[in-house]
C-alpha cells in the first residue's frame, strides 16, 4: 500500500471489541439517532430465525441499541417470511413495496426497497444465511458511525470459515473477492486497496448517504456503494471493522460467475464515468502492476500482502533473430 492508503488503514480500521455496548448506547442517546437493521432474505428459512433472534435478544431486548429490525423477503418460496416474523422481525415482501416501480430479483433491489420502509438514521445490513457470527457484527459496525460524524460507510471484514469436501475447515472463502474484486481494485482503484473485504455482506451506512446513491439491483450493490461513496465523499468517509470470523452458505460456481460478470460491468461503467470527468481514473497499469491482498498473522491481526502481477509479453518467436 502507498503511504496515503497505509495511513487510512491505520486510522480507519478497528476491531469489534473496540465498541462496547455502553459506549455505543451513550453515543446514540447523545446524538439522538435511530438505528435500523435490515436483513435481505430469499429462501433462508433454515438460518433466518437464528439471525433475527440473536439480534432481537441482544440488541433490542437486552441492550436497546436497535430500534427497528427488518427482513426484506425477496420472493421466497419457503417459510422465510413466517419464520422471520416469529423470531421478532418486521417483514416486508419486496414485490409489495412501491409496486408501481415493479419488482426485480436481487439483493440490491431488496436493499433499495428497504430504504422506502425503514426509518433509522443509521442502517446496518446483515446477510440472512449466517451460521458462524454474533450480534457483535451489528454493534461493531455501528461504532465508527456513532463516534465520528465524518464516517459515512462502514465495511465489515472477517475470516470466512467453511468446510471442505473432506471435512477440513478452510478460511479461503470469498472466491469472487479474491478472483475479481481485489484485482479490479488493485489495478484500477488503488485508493481502495486498504479495504480488506470490499464485497462483505455486513456493512453499515448513514441513511443520508444511501438515499443519495444509485443502487444496482443485484450483487454489485456492495462494490458500487463503496466506489460511489469514495467518489462523492473521499476515502476518509469509509471505515472498516474486524468482526472476527463468519460462516455462511456458499454458492455454486455458475452463480458466482454471474456475480463476477455483474461486478466487471459495474466497474467498467464507473471507470467510464471517471474518464468522462467525474474523477480521472488512474493510468492503465504499466510495468510491474501489483495485487494487494490480506492475510492474518500468527497473532490474528490482518496484514497487507503485495504481490507483483507479471505483465511482460514476449514478442512472437518468429520475430526473434539469432535463434
Amino acid at each position: 500500500m502507498d503511504d496515503h492508503t497505509r495511513d487510512w488503514f491505520a486510522r480507519r480500521t478497528s476491531r469489534w471489541q473496540d465498541w462496547p455496548h455502553d459506549r455505543l448506547l451513550a453515543a446514540k442517546h447523545r446524538l439522538g439517532v435511530t438505528i435500523s437493521v435490515v436483513i435481505p432474505a430469499r429462501n433462508e428459512q433454515r438460518t433466518i430465525s437464528a439471525v433475527v433472534g440473536s439480534i432481537a435478544a441482544a440488541l433490542v431486548a437486552r441492550v436497546p441499541l436497535v430500534d427497528e429490525l427488518i427482513v426484506m423477503d425477496s420472493d421466497s418460496t419457503d417459510d422465510t417470511a413466517a419464520v422471520a416474523a416469529r423470531a421478532g422481525a418486521v417483514v416486508y415482501r419486496t414485490a409489495e413495496v412501491l409496486p408501481a416501480a415493479g419488482s426485480v430479483p436481487g439483493k440490491g433491489e431488496a436493499l433499495w426497497k428497504s430504504l422506502l420502509v425503514s426509518k433509522g438514521d443509521l442502517i446496518v445490513f446483515v446477510d440472512a444465511d449466517l451460521t458462524r457470527w454474533g450480534p457483535h457484527f451489528v454493534s461493531g459496525l455501528l461504532g465508527p458511525l456513532l463516534t465520528d460524524d465524518g464516517v459515512q460507510l462502514v465495511k465489515g471484514f472477517y475470516t470466512r470459515v467453511w468446510t471442505e469436501n473432506d471435512g477440513s475447515v478452510s478460511t479461503e472463502g470469498g472466491r469472487v473477492t479474491e478472483l475479481v474484486a481485489r484485482p479490479l481494485i488493485s489495478l484500477w482503484w488503488p485508493e481502495l486497496a486498504g479495504v480488506v473485504q470490499p464485497l462483505a455482506g455486513e456493512w453499515a451506512a448513514r441513511r443520508s448517504l444511501m438515499e443519495s446513491l444509485s443502487i444496482p439491483v443485484g450483487y454489485g450493490v456492495e462494490l458500487a456503494t463503496l466506489m460511489d461513496t469514495v467518489a462523492a465523499h473521499g476515502l476518509d468517509a469509509v471505515a472498516q471493522v474486524d468482526l472476527g470470523s463468519r460462516g455462511h452458505r456458499h454458492q455454486a460456481n455458475h452463480d458466482l460467475a454471474l456475480m463476477a460478470a455483474e461486478l466487471l460491468l459495474l466497474a467498467e461503467r464507473r471507470r467510464g464515468q471517471r474518464a468522462a470527468g467525474l474523477g480521472a481514473p488512474p493510468d492503465s497499469p504499466r510495468g510491474a502492476a501489483v495485487l494487494r491482498q490480506f492475510v492474518r498473522d500468527a497473532h490474528g491481526e490482518v496484514q497487507p500482502v503485495t504481490r507483483a502481477v507479471p505483465l511482460i509479453e514476449r514478442p512472437p518467436a518468429a520475430s526473434v533473430h539469432g535463434r
